[in-house]
């Protein structure tokens, strides 16, 4: 009986336990969800590190493909400038012709006036301009030539041509000074004596000023324009016979090496 009775209650409660158990069962459920979720998470993670990884690495590998290829560049453009990189051009005077150089000082009427001094000069040189580079041409332009003593311009400038000078090769210009007449040139008193001083000692000192820009040309390269500034000091051989015009005018000898300097 008791056996029974107790069969019975367990029948009973059969129903309710199970629904007790149920209940208790299914928030169990929940941790399996979280898992997967914190799973996801983690894969989502990695994810995100290999992409940050690989952009990293793609970072370093164009920063050294661009560092390599500036050095690359560098080093062409290095030899480039070693190969056709543009030489002043060498200048000299080759001959020396004086065919005019005398006082054409005229005393003023008025004693208060003070008495002007000038010289006539017709002088020609002829300038030898040498171009040492080998790959190099070079473009002279808007040259305009004089001539100076002791500092003092004694003929108007003269305008010389464009000049086109290949690599290697040597140009020469002969630019006339102060043209037939010889117009006079205001200069100062101590001008004046010092020339006839040094006519008289047979030993004159003249500077040929040359300006104007160059350009240069190297292959494809082609440089900006550049300032030009040549200056020639040449010691004649120069008399007052000759200077006045008369007997030994023209070619005059070169007492010693002219001494030339270029600024380009």
């Amino acid at each position: 009986m008791r056996c029974c009775a107790r069969n019975a209650k367990a029948e009973s409660q059969g129903p309710a336990a199970s629904r007790q158990n149920g209940h208790h069962k299914a928030p169990g459920k929940a941790p399996k969800s979280g898992a997967t979720n914190g799973s996801s998470m983690e894969s989502s993670k990695k994810n995100l590190c290999e992409i940050h990884r690989s952009d990293g690495r793609r970072r370093r590998v164009l920063a050294a493909s661009l560092l390599g290829a500036a050095v690359v560049a560098a080093v062409i453009a290095l030899a480039l400038f070693l190969v056709y990189r543009p030489m002043k051009p060498q200048a000299t005077v080759a001959r020396a012709g004086v065919y005019h150089l005398v006082s054409a000082t005229t005393n003023g009427t008025n004693n208060s006036a003070a008495t002007p001094y000038a010289l006539s000069a017709t002088v020609q040189f002829t300038l030898l301009l040498h171009n040492p580079s080998d790959r190099t041409a070079v473009v002279y332009d808007r040259l305009l030539a004089y001539v100076t003593y002791r500092g003092e311009m004694v003929a108007p400038p003269a305008q010389l041509p464009l000049v086109l000078q290949d690599p290697g090769a040597d140009v020469a210009v002969s630019p006339l000074l102060g043209g037939d007449g010889g117009a006079p040139v205001p200069v100062s008193a101590d001008a004046v004596d010092a020339l006839h001083a040094d006519c008289v000692a047979g030993r004159v000192q003249l500077r040929l000023v040359v300006m104007g820009r160059v350009r240069y040309r190297s292959g494809p390269f082609k440089s900006a324009w550049r300032d030009l500034y040549v200056r020639c000091d040449a010691i004649l051989g120069l008399t007052v016979q000759a200077a006045a015009g008369g007997g030994g005018a023209g070619d005059v000898p070169l007492l010693e090496y002219p001494k030339c300097a270029v600024d380009a």
